[in-house]
């Protein structure tokens, strides 16, 4: 078990067991490209908390895709493949989701992008969430190649 503090985009809908406690998946994206392995996957993190506070922040204030920072004690999972676990002792908003469908167009996030979805096109723009041109994909399972390819090529 350690004590951490984590930022990471809310992954799924919070949910309530029976009293206070309320699990969501958090995916944490890494800062900047680890130089050993550049191309180093998100991190999912299955989280619980029975914190008032915390709880209450989770289910009625943060929504699908905000940036939150948590503080909590992480334990390794149980059961190899599984996500470690974080029980979450604060919870703090630090960017909410942008608007996720506008007049027909679908606005998906994917960590620190933005992906625009249409269904009158095969091409998929992508943009950074602080609003910078990333590129376009040619099809929607280009999207991962276009931003790895950013990220090679402009280091924080």
């Amino acid at each position: 078990m350690s004590h951490i503090t984590l930022d990471g985009y809310i992954d799924t809908t919070p949910e309530t067991d029976i009293g206070i406690t309320v699990r969501f998946d958090l995916i944490h994206s890494p800062d900047h490209l680890d130089p050993i392995d550049p191309n180093a996957p998100e991190q999912l993190f299955a989280c619980t908390t029975d914190h008032p506070a915390a709880a209450e922040l989770v289910l009625h204030q943060a929504k699908l895709g905000d940036l939150l920072r948590v503080t909590g004690t992480l334990t390794e999972p149980d059961t190899p493949g599984t996500p470690p676990r974080l029980r979450v002792h604060s919870v703090d908003i630090l960017d909410v989701a942008p608007l996720t469908t506008v007049s027909g167009t679908v606005l998906e996030r994917y960590g620190n992008y933005v992906v625009v979805f249409d269904a009158d096109r095969n091409e998929v723009p992508v943009f950074t969430t602080a609003g910078s041109w990333v590129g376009e994909a040619t099809t929607p399972e280009g999207i991962g190649r276009l931003i790895r390819a950013f990220e090679n090529t402009n280091h924080p």
